[in-house]
Order: structure tokens, then C-alpha cells, then sequence
């Protein structure tokens, strides 16, 4: 131990939890029951919570320049929490990796969850780590990807980047003797302390000039080891290799990559999500979002467009546009794929195969006269298949999501007192990924719609499929919606969530760190906005937060914290079950039941015909969120799916005796209301907002404000900006690159409520009883140097 330092407001440097010398004995232990990976580092250990577990942001600031000052090689971080646009901090770990020090961090310990990475191994430049044992079987509190930086306009990135043992890993007690704990925060001082000595064999005359934090991150996803099973946002490149990652080291000569640098449709489950679901034409584009290394410098830049280089002519079937990092910054950057098979592949069947290749430079080294120049290459090997028919094609609604960050979005279960932020990303292939499973098994092909219902031609599709939403509509999507639904046959299916502005003002808090109030901007969803949206069928939610169980033709239910319908025309279908509405007591307290409390009987599902095309509604998302699932309701949205995209009509759900006779009808004065307290233009991309198609819209509207109203099966694109010239051979490529897509993708990092939430990435005892209110908090941070 060459030093410990303290940051904190407390006059102590003891370590009472244990956590911080634990992770440093995995690094650097001397004990040879427990012997560190590199006993010969030397450790600094910077103290950056209370024992009570407070920390501000200005601690780990206060401690990060240290680090920077005192010419670290390695930066542990056994930490994290899900608020990745605390720009103070953010931006701090950009120049910690930007004057060379490696950050290596665990990846959290919120699985088997997906879309629960924390930051900062979140970021590009720091090495994120995930936890295996000793089977090689992904942990199962080891955190899922993909990053949800870029929701819901754009795709994740793959995290973690590597795995590494992380469960009953033996380390240092406070006193004397060794400990096993699991955890990330176990596994992340085993790479770092593989990083340590990876550093050590490299002479210290040259190291600065060889070792970065891109070069150690090529060396150690290229040296990694598959695992068989666990897919891409399970396991990042695969579980390390020193030696392997050693071999590459030796012989390193600057360059730049990419990574992943093979996307293969039929490597599965490692391709998951893509391997489940080939290309076909007229679909949305397939994203696909790398990660760009460059071990050449700091900064460096994109040379020209990137080109795809098809293996025979059946790759001139696909169309690619690329987004990417206009300035690789610091060591990363980002290159997002765009995928597309060209309508005369509307039959095609089979692979196309080939590789994408994107030239990276940066400036001269210090001594060098020419700027340093490499050629990446991404190999790709996909699937296609003939376009399905209408009937089978489901559009998610990604736009219309917010989430934390920036927002307090809260849960959307009130009953779970332990996750009270919707944070994990509320998309296909994050909390909601085995539904996606389940409706690929199903039959069932599922894009993503990450712009304004203006993006999208109805004809096209079978089913909109609307869940769990927050965001505001534009008046040009509602009067759209209306027409496709009517007049050109789209399903309609919305699960929405609770909304009750007396639960949210009891939900309001004071956060400590940036001493504010925190209120939630929306319920579980926005159901006024929905109401507004649903207004041309005559169907709106209320505000009762109903919990309860139920059944439908034997197949068993919860409906947890979910809504009512009170609007809903004569003629449809609507399902009432007897639940207890909860929405009088607020989110602070479960709810007991008292003899005087009455189960009445709530609408909750309702289904109709109306024009040419169908509508089903349901009060709850719960069922088909893997985040807090108590029983799923996966057969109900086949049912529905089957109604709304085929007409296809279950008998127990279109009974006689759940027909409307008469509508259910309130007053608009009745009906829930916006709150008139919060400014949600902070958060939306709607309010003050234009209408816009971004990139992940098909290629002939991007930039444009999309179609028109599709009156009788016609289809008007409506005027706007110009729309990308798509003639340009059939090996076009397009630099999108003055189409701002950040790593922060053009989210106002200024609005983030600004609290650090922490993780201590453990999963065993402490050395002393602690009480933890909360699994989002920290112990400590270990810098070595490896001199």
C-alpha cells in the first residue's frame, strides 16, 4: 500500500466496510492464501464515501485529479450507478483516460436484467467489466447490456467488454486473512490486476508511449475467450486471457479497430438479438452500433465515408448508411451501421456476406513527422429472408419512451420498494428482450420505431404495438394514427401504466447531493398524452392504480399497479375483473386491505373493430416487462396480436357477454390531467420540438418530416427537409456523419437531475453489519501504478 487518501468530510482513512481492502487484495495481496494478481503494484487508495455510504460527485472529482496529477497507470473503479449524464463526472473520466490512465470498472450487479449497465463502465473508454464462475457461466447479478446512452433515437453499444471470474473470489480481510465475496466488484480488480501486469511487461521507458487505454482494450477483447452461450451483451468479447492478451501486447503496433469487428446472423445466441431475427426488404434499418479503438492517439478522426465491400452480387441487395463519431474522442468513438435490403430483394432468401471498411487518423506522435493512418474492418455475414406478410409485421414504439436519466421517470410497479427509477431502457432488447424472444417464436417480426409515427407507412404494418410510454404526441401523429387505422387497416395494441398526480406528488423527494427537490415528471405512463392520442376511438384510461389477480380462460394474471379504462365505445369488448385500487394511498406504503375497502369491478382490456382496422387496450405493462415481472401475460399479447394483425378473434375474449351495450363514458373534467408543476419540455422530444425522421427511419424520408395522412391507401411524403440521394451505384455509401450522433446522442446532459447514485458491486458479507437502504451505493476507488 503506497498511500491511502481521504475525500471525504470525515477525519479517518479506515476502510469499515471492508469493501475497498478487499478489492485491493485481489490486485496487489501479499497473503499467499489469498495472493493479489500483481503483488508487486503499488496501491493508492483514494477513501471517496462516509461510513454512513454518502459521497458527492465533487469527492470523486477531488479524487480523479489526484489521480491525474500523480501519473496513475491504472484506475480501479469496484463502483458505478445508472446516471450516465452527470456531466461533471462523466467528462472527468474522459480526461482521466484522455491523459492515459486505464479505468477499469464493474459493470453493476442488476442482473439478469438487461439494459443494466452502470456507469462509468458504461462509457467507451473505460474497460467494463462483467462477472462469470468458475463454469463459465455468466453470474447471474452480473449486469446486462446493451448501453441505453442512445435510447430511444438510436441503438447500444456492446458492454460489457469483457468478463471475468467474479463469484467466491478469494481477497483481503481488514485485519488479517483472507475472504471470498462475489460480485462485479470482484471481477473487476482481476482484470485490473491482469491490466497490472500486462503494464509491467512493458519497459517504462516506452510504456507511455505503447500502452493506452484503447491499446489495452484491443489487447484484451482480441485475447479474450468466447464463451459458448452467453450472447454479446452477456459476456462483451468473451472471458480474458492474459496470456493471450499478453501475445498481442508484445508485438503492438498502433492501430485502429473496431469492436465487435464480426456481426455474424449465424453465430447465435452469441449474435442475439440479430441472429433472432433476419433482414428482410422494407423493413426498418437493423442498427448496429460499434465501438471504434484507437490506439493510435488521443483524438483522431474518420478519413472518408466507410465503404461496404460485398463478397458476390447478392451483397448489392443491402444498402448501408453509416453514423459515426466525427471526432474519436478520448482513444473511442462510435460507428453505427444501418442496414437495409433494397426493395428488389423483396423475394430474396439466403446470406450476404462481406465487410464494411472505415480508414481512422490521428496527428503524428511526439518525435513523428507523418500522421498516423489504419484501416479498420467490420466483417459482416447476414441473413435475409422474403419480406412477411402484413399480418406478421409488429412496430414497436421506441420514440415515445423517456427514462432516467434525465428524468425522475418512476417504476412502474409501486410495489417494489428497492428499483424507484425506470432506468433500464424499455426497449426490445433490454427489459423487454424475452418478450421479443417470445414473439419471434411466435412468428412474429419486430422493428423498431425510434421516430414520429409520421416515420412509418402504416401499409406495411399489421400491428403498432405501444407500450409503457411517457412521451407527448405530435398533433401530425395523432391525426395520422387516426387515418391509418381507419382507412388503412393498422392494428392498434397499447399497454399503458399508472397515472395518478396525487401518488406522484407523495413520491416527491429531497435529494441530499444536489439539494433539490425531485418530483416525477410522469406516472408509470403519460396517460393524458395517451388519452389525447386514443381520443378519435373514444377510448381513454383513468387514474386508479388497481392491483389484483385474475383469470381468462384459465390462464392466470397479476395486474400490478395498472390503470382503468373509462372510455370505450358501445359495440367493442371490454373486460372487467374486481381489483383494489390502491391510487387513494399513495406509493409510499403497501396497501393492506381493512374490511372497508370494496373490490369493485374495474375495466381493464378492451378490444375493437373500428373502420378498417382494430384497437386493443390494457391498463398495465408489468406483465411483459422482464424488469419486475410477477407473472407475464405473453399468451394475452398473442391473443391481441393475432386480433389486431389478423383479425383473428379468440372466443373467450369476444364474448357476448363482455359486448358493450352502451359505451363507458366520463366527463373530460374526470379524466386525468397534466401536471401543471413540471416543466416536460426538459425531458421531451415532442414539446417545443419539429416533426423530424432521424436515422433510424428508412433511408428515403431521413431528414424529412415523414408521410402524410394515408387516405384510401395512398402515401404522401410530407414536405420537409431534402431526403439522402439514394442513386449512387450499387455500392453506395453515405456520410451521415453531419448527422449529429453523439455518444450523448443530443441529449442536453445539463438537465440530469445531477444526483450520483453508487453501486458496491458485492454479493457476499462484509466484515461488519451494515444497514444498506439502498444497492446503489460505494465504497471506495483503487489507483496503482505499476513502476
Amino acid at each position: 500500500m503506497q498511500e491511502r487518501t481521504n475525500w471525504t468530510n470525515e477525519d479517518t482513512l479506515n476502510d469499515n466496510l471492508g469493501h475497498g481492502t478487499f478489492v485491493a487484495g485481489v490486485i496487489a495481496g501479499v497473503d499467499a492464501e489469498c495472493l493479489g494478481f500483481a503483488p508487486d503494484t503499488e496501491i493508492y487508495a483514494f477513501r471517496v464515501f462516509t461510513d454512513a455510504q454518502v459521497s458527492y460527485t465533487s469527492w470523486f472529482l477531488d479524487a480523479f485529479n489526484y489521480a491525474i496529477a500523480t501519473n496513475m497507470d491504472v484506475l480501479n473503479l469496484s463502483i458505478g450507478g445508472p446516471d450516465y449524464l452527470d456531466l461533471p463526472f462523466v467528462e472527468k473520466v474522459w480526461e482521466i483516460t484522455a491523459n492515459n490512465i486505464i479505468m477499469v470498472s464493474a459493470i453493476g450487479n442488476d442482473g439478469p436484467l438487461y439494459g443494466t449497465l452502470n456507469n462509468p463502465a458504461d462509457q467507451s473508454d473505460v474497460i467494463g467489466v462483467g462477472g462469470i464462475d468458475y463454469s463459465d457461466h455468466i453470474a447471474s447479478f452480473s449486469s446486462r447490456g446493451m448501453s441505453t446512452w442512445e435510447m430511444p433515437h438510436g441503438y447500444g453499444r456492446v458492454k460489457p467488454d469483457v468478463v471475468a471470474y467474479g463469484r467466491d473470489i478469494m481477497g483481503s480481510r481488514i485485519s488479517t486473512g483472507c475472504k471470498s465475496l462475489s460480485g462485479t466488484s470482484v471481477a473487476s480488480p482481476v482484470v485490473a490486476g491482469m491490466v497490472c501486469l500486462l503494464v509491467s511487461v512493458i519497459p517504462e521507458s516506452s510504456r507511455k508511449d505503447t500502452l493506452n487505454p484503447a491499446s489495452m482494450k484491443q489487447a484484451l477483447v482480441e485475447g479474450a475467450a468466447k464463451l459458448s452461450g452467453p450472447n454479446m451483451y452477456e459476456q462483451g468479447a468473451g472471458r480474458v486471457d492474459l496470456l493471450e492478451s499478453y501475445e498481442i501486447l508484445k508485438s503492438y503496433k498502433p492501430r485502429a479497430s473496431i469492436f465487435p469487428s464480426t456481426l455474424d446472423y449465424t453465430d447465435c445466441p452469441y449474435s442475439w438479438p440479430f441472429c433472432r431475427q433476419p433482414l428482410y426488404a422494407g423493413a426498418m434499418p437493423v442498427i448496429f452500433n460499434a465501438t471504434i479503438l484507437n490506439g493510435m492517439g488521443v483524438i483522431g478522426y474518420v478519413e472518408s465515408p466507410p465503404t461496404w465491400h460485398p463478397l458476390d452480387e447478392v451483397g448489392n441487395l443491402l444498402s448501408i448508411h453509416f453514423t459515426y463519431s466525427e471526432v474519436i474522442w478520448p482513444w473511442t468513438g462510435y460507428f453505427a451501421l444501418h442496414m437495409q435490403i433494397k426493395e428488389e430483394g423483396a423475394q430474396f432468401s439466403g446470406e450476404i456476406g462481406g465487410n464494411v471498411t472505415l480508414r481512422v487518423y490521428s496527428p503524428p506522435a511526439q518525435g513523428e513527422k507523418d500522421i498516423r493512418i489504419s484501416t479498420c474492418v467490420l466483417q459482416l455475414k447476414l441473413k435475409v429472408v422474403p419480406t412477411p406478410p402484413r399480418s406478421k409485421r409488429v412496430l414497436w414504439d421506441q420514440f415515445h419512451n423517456i427514462k432516467y436519466p434525465p428524468g425522475y421517470i418512476p417504476r412502474d410497479s409501486l410495489d417494489v420498494r428497492n428499483d424507484i427509477l425506470d432506468w433500464h431502457g424499455d426497449h426490445l432488447h433490454t427489459n423487454f428482450h424475452i418478450m421479443f424472444n417470445m414473439l419471434r417464436d411466435a412468428g412474429y417480426y419486430v422493428e423498431t420505431l425510434g421516430s414520429p409515427f409520421t416515420c412509418f407507412d402504416a401499409l406495411r404494418y399489421g400491428t403498432l404495438l405501444l407500450v409503457d410510454l411517457e412521451e407527448e404526441y405530435f398533433q401530425e401523429e395523432i391525426d395520422k394514427l387516426r387515418d391509418d387505422v381507419l382507412n388503412s387497416g393498422l392494428g392498434l395494441a397499447v399497454f399503458s401504466e399508472w397515472y395518478n398526480v396525487d401518488t406522484m406528488v407523495k413520491m416527491r423527494f429531497f435529494d441530499d447531493n444536489t439539494r433539490s427537490w425531485w418530483t416525477p415528471v410522469t406516472g408509470g405512463a403519460n396517460v393524458p398524452a395517451l388519452n389525447d392520442l386514443l381520443a378519435p376511438f373514444g377510448i381513454a384510461f383513468g387514474d386508479k392504480i388497481l392491483n389484483g389477480d385474475f383469470s381468462i380462460n384459465g390462464e392466470h394474471s397479476r395486474y400490478a399497479s395498472g390503470t382503468d379504462i373509462v372510455r370505450f365505445p358501445q359495440g367493442g369488448y371490454v373486460h372487467k375483473f374486481p381489483f383494489l385500487d390502491s391510487s387513494e394511498s399513495g406509493a409510499t406504503q403497501n396497501v393492506l386491505r381493512t374490511p372497508e375497502m370494496t373490490m369493485a369491478d374495474s375495466p381493464i382490456l378492451g378490444l375493437l373493430e373500428m373502420g378498417e382496422g382494430r384497437v386493443a387496450v390494457y391498463g398495465d405493462s408489468n406483465c411483459l416487462d422482464s424488469s419486475h415481472m410477477v407473472t407475464n401475460c405473453y399468451w394475452l399479447l398473442r391473443k391481441i396480436l393475432d386480433f389486431t394483425g389478423g383479425n383473428i378473434k379468440d372466443p373467450v375474449l369476444f364474448s357476448n357477454s363482455v359486448k358493450q351495450k352502451s359505451p363507458l363514458y366520463v366527463e373530460d373534467n374526470q379524466l386525468p390531467s397534466r401536471r401543471t408543476d413540471v416543466n416536460f419540455s426538459t425531458y421531451s422530444a415532442v414539446v417545443g420540438k419539429e416533426v423530424i425522421c432521424g436515422s433510424d427511419s428508412v433511408f428515403e424520408i431521413w431528414g424529412t418530416k415523414g408521410y402524410s395522412s394515408q387516405i384510401r391507401g395512398t402515401n404522401r411524403r410530407l414536405p420537409g427537409y431534402s431526403v439522402v440521394d439514394l442513386d449512387r451505384g450499387l455500392n453506395s455509401t453515405v456520410d451521415t456523419s453531419n448527422l449529429k450522433h453523439p455518444k450523448l446522442l443530443g441529449e442536453n446532459r445539463s438537465d440530469s437531475l445531477g444526483n450520483r447514485y453508487f453501486g458496491l458491486f458485492y454479493g457476499d458479507e462484509l466484515d461488519m453489519p451494515v444497514v444498506v437502504p439502498s444497492h446503489w451505493l460505494v465504497h471506495a476507488i483503487i489507483a496503482v501504478t505499476g513502476k
